[in-house]
């Protein structure tokens, strides 16, 4: 990360120690928190809460109500970030209050479903708006093999870009972000014209159809369009001046979203009926076919250009979590190495990419986004219910405090969902379970000592990955810079041209 980092002097050996700077002000923060969220969820979501809340007011209530919930969380891990500024999000959190073996859970999920099924999830969306113009008739089923093609044509090409140059993939994210907003913008305001011409036959009678049965599923795809409110917390050790910019970045940011989504929906309902709506795969698409007449390509190509931006964000950003988790020792070594000349975490990427794949594989995206909220807010409940035990059990400065009434609304919400979710689909909870568990003998088996058939296959993983890749472990350190970093391993600049030097030689 050769435009993030800044060299800091040390101490004795270590003539230069090179480390994330805190860059990251009050406009870039609430950039970064409005770009993660809006994502791919805004243009898929919209059908799965339809489906779950079964009438337009109350699917416009749920919008709203995710905003609110979503920034209830925000704002408790606003004082969550302010009182352990550590980077890793909810990782650091739970690994700091409940200890290793659920630090440990937490990251193992992140890496074999959180962080792939999200990829997965946006990079079908991506591939859906691809496809879906070369095939106009409403009528005609997309190929399926055409989108799963797509998905991972996207996912390989934004992880060779993420591992060749961090300054490309951030000139990419910026003209995505673009894209995204104009695309949402146009839907706005194409909807509200609707609306001033009378156009509001999908408003009358809006509760006549609600349905109760499926809420938690309405909120599951909601709340996954939120999905990022916590994307600061991930890299707070960046952020000037935390304890002021975290809390206001946070409100900024959620607000302005939720006033989006809103909005979108209801341009959504003003240009299609219901069933219209939930008769499409691709929500903007059939928008622009109505209201934009030759012009309707426009909208499926910078839908596509928005999901493509955001899965290069999302893998631009997550893989700080890599590095924090094997700054604690808790992941292989050879999943927390860097590449030499690009300065990015290419092995990381690679393995993300690989499980991402196999995740685009699901016949049902839906299914994916119930296997991620079950785990992500069950995770976040966790997390906020350590903040009221720390502010029981420990005197840690709260330099940013919000009322204790805040974090019990969002554990006992964090609850309702879950078992709303878990009633309407158990299969997939179970399944999200099952998943989850599998990290437990994992954590077990890391911590003993391992069979020298084993420690010799991973030993050779490293030395194909550091020989082909180029990549190097971070070293341990003892400088006084380090120990100020509250970290046993640091890159020193010796240690690359060293390391350059001995995979020359061999």
């Amino acid at each position: 990360m050769a435009d993030d980092v800044a060299p800091v002097s040390g101490s004795g050996k270590d003539p230069q120690i090179i480390r994330l700077a805190p860059k990251i002000g009050l406009a870039a923060g609430v950039s970064i928190n409005v770009g993660i969220m809006i994502g791919s969820g805004i243009f898929i979501s919209p059908r799965g809460v339809l489906e779950g809340a079964g009438s337009v007011g109350m699917t416009l209530i749920v919008w709203l109500m995710c905003g609110v919930f979503s920034g209830l969380g925000a704002l408790c891990y606003a004082e969550l970030g302010t009182m352990l500024p550590r980077s890793g999000g909810a990782y650091a959190y739970i690994k700091y209050i409940y200890g290793d073996l659920w630090g440990f859970i937490l990251l193992w999920v992140s890496i074999v479903m959180l962080m792939p099924v999200s990829f997965a999830v946006i990079a079908l969306t991506f591939a859906y708006y691809c496809v879906q113009p070369w095939f106009p008739d409403p009528n005609c089923d997309l190929p399926a093999s055409a989108i799963v093609y797509v998905a991972i044509a996207c996912l390989v090409l934004l992880t060779f870009v993420n591992a060749w140059s961090v300054g490309f993939a951030t000139r990419i994210q910026i003209i995505f972000t673009v894209a995204k907003t104009t695309a949402l913008g146009l839907i706005i305001v194409l909807g509200l014209i609707q609306i001033c011409k009378g156009e509001v036959e999908s408003f009358k009678e809006p509760f006549a159809k609600t349905t109760w049965n499926q809420i938690g599923v309405a909120f599951y795809a909601g709340l996954f369009s939120y999905t990022g409110w916590y994307s600061l917390n991930v890299v707070v050790e960046e952020i000037k001046d935390p304890y002021r910019n975290l809390p206001r970045a946070i409100i900024i940011s959620i607000t302005t979203v939720t006033c989006i989504y809103v909005l979108t929906n209801m341009a959504y309902f003003a240009a299609m009926s219901p069933a219209e709506l939930l008769a499409s795969d691709a929500v903007a698409v059939t928008f622009g076919r109505k209201l934009m007449g030759d012009f309707a390509w426009i909208m499926p190509l910078a839908v596509a250009l928005s999901t493509f931006g955001s899965v290069n964000g999302m893998l631009l950003s997550d893989s700080r979590i890599f590095f924090v988790g094997a700054r604690d020792r808790q992941l292989p070594t050879f999943l927390s190495m860097i590449n030499i000349h690009h300065i990015t975490p290419t092995p990381a990427l690679l393995f993300s990419c690989t499980l991402s794949i196999i995740y685009v594989f699901s016949n049902d995206v839906y299914q994916l986004i119930n296997y991620f909220n079950f785990v992500a807010w069950t995770s976040s409940g966790f997390a906020v219910g350590g903040l009221l035990y720390l502010r029981w059990k420990t005197t840690i400065p709260r330099p940013y405090k919000v009322n204790v009434v805040i974090p019990i609304i969002f554990i006992v919400s964090c609850i309702a969902l879950v078992i709303a979710g878990t009633l309407a689909e158990p299969i997939d909870t179970l399944i999200g379970l099952s998943i989850t568990c599998t990290g437990f003998p994992v954590y077990y088996i890391k911590g003993r000592k391992q069979p020298e058939r084993i420690a010799s296959l991973f030993k050779r993983v490293t030395d194909f990955l550091q020989k082909y890749l180029l990549v190097v472990a971070e070293e341990p350190a003892t400088s006084e810079k380090a120990i100020e970093l509250n970290t046993d391993y640091v890159v020193t600049a010796n240690s690359y041209r060293t390391r350059k030097l001995d995979l020359a030689l061999t």
